[in-house]
């Protein structure tokens, strides 16, 4: 049974860090978020203070879950979720937070580690899966069968930093962000590479939009770029060009269905905004701030939309 609280007054939030297998229970702080912008529902997860949670547009909790470290999160259309509470598992809760599927990482066919940074549940009902250290990207059905396995091209395999997100093309194909290469590739069913873009830093995300182009969080690079399929720049907002904002970490980003960018703004300090949309003229529409509830590590957030 998952740590999972469907309805959690702020100022009684017990914090659940799973280590080990036992929960570790603390009381957070009564303070709240800081919203600029239409307030919306927002889930955020933080690895310093092991916390993800959905936190409403009043400033109230929804839930919460304990986790120890965390780089995705999808939220399904069933309203279940897939997430997960460490770098070596990916588990789906129901909308009562009851645990009903779990993937566990195992080992290399070496015995070596491998590491889980990025997960998605397909259209066809299989769930991929990036392992990093295996250098392969897996598909699997809910009896947790690889149908389909994908190899990645790492001359060196490293279980902390071959990829951070990956995630599917509208023509069946994966794109991914090689943290460690610094390089966004965009990878077909046999593992051919059939588009890459060298982003000169530890990337974390790469997503391709509707109009062909790819959205790119630099992470360490302090910037988001859009870069068009023949790999040129066509738009980007770089370290201090946001007015009262610096970017440092840069890991989810995303196009909103408004046109808007989703910048998750991670190890930027208390004097930052941890979440930001950005208008395409950049303009900061919207932000979120809260390190009560959340630190300086939080790395996944996506807008709630129910």
């Amino acid at each position: 049974m998952s740590k999972l609280f469907s309805r959690v007054a702020f100022h009684k939030l017990c914090v659940g860090a799973i280590l080990g297998g036992s929960l570790l229970v603390g009381l957070a702080s009564e303070a709240g978020a800081q919203q600029k912008g239409e307030a919306r529902s927002v889930f955020a997860a933080d690895y310093q203070k092991k916390l993800a949670a959905v936190v409403g547009s009043n400033n109230e909790v929804k839930w919460t879950i304990g986790i120890r470290d965390i780089h995705d999160v999808q939220h399904l259309s069933d309203g279940h979720w897939l997430l997960q509470t460490s770098f070596g598992n990916v588990l789906e809760l129901d909308a009562e937070g009851k645990e009903v599927w779990r993937y566990e990482a195992g080992k290399t066919d070496r015995g070596g580690p491998i590491e889980i940074h990025a997960f998605r549940r397909l259209e066809n009902g299989l769930t991929m899966i990036a392992e990093s250290g295996a250098a392969r990207i897996i598909e699997v059905d809910r009896d947790k069968k690889i149908v389909h396995s994908i190899p990645l091209s790492v001359p060196n395999p490293d279980a902390h930093r071959d990829t951070r997100l990956v995630r599917p093309t509208p023509n069946g194909n994966y794109l991914v962000a090689h943290e460690a290469l610094g390089v966004a590739r965009e990878y077909d069913r046999t593992g051919k590479i059939v588009w890459e873009y060298n982003v000169g830093s530890k990337l974390y995300s790469a997503v391709r939009l509707k109009n062909g182009n790819t959205l790119i969080g630099t992470g360490d690079g302090h910037r988001v770029i859009e870069v068009s399929p023949e790999k040129e720049i066509l738009w980007q907002i770089q370290e201090k060009e946001l007015e009262g904002v610096q970017l440092a970490w840069i890991t989810m980003v995303d196009r909103l269905e408004n046109g808007n960018t989703w910048i998750v703004n991670c190890h930027a300090g208390p004097e930052n905004p941890q979440v930001l949309e950005v208008t395409p003229e950049k303009k900061v529409v919207w932000s979120f701030k809260d390190f009560d509830r959340f630190g300086n590590a939080l790395p996944v957030a996506i807008p709630f939309q129910r």
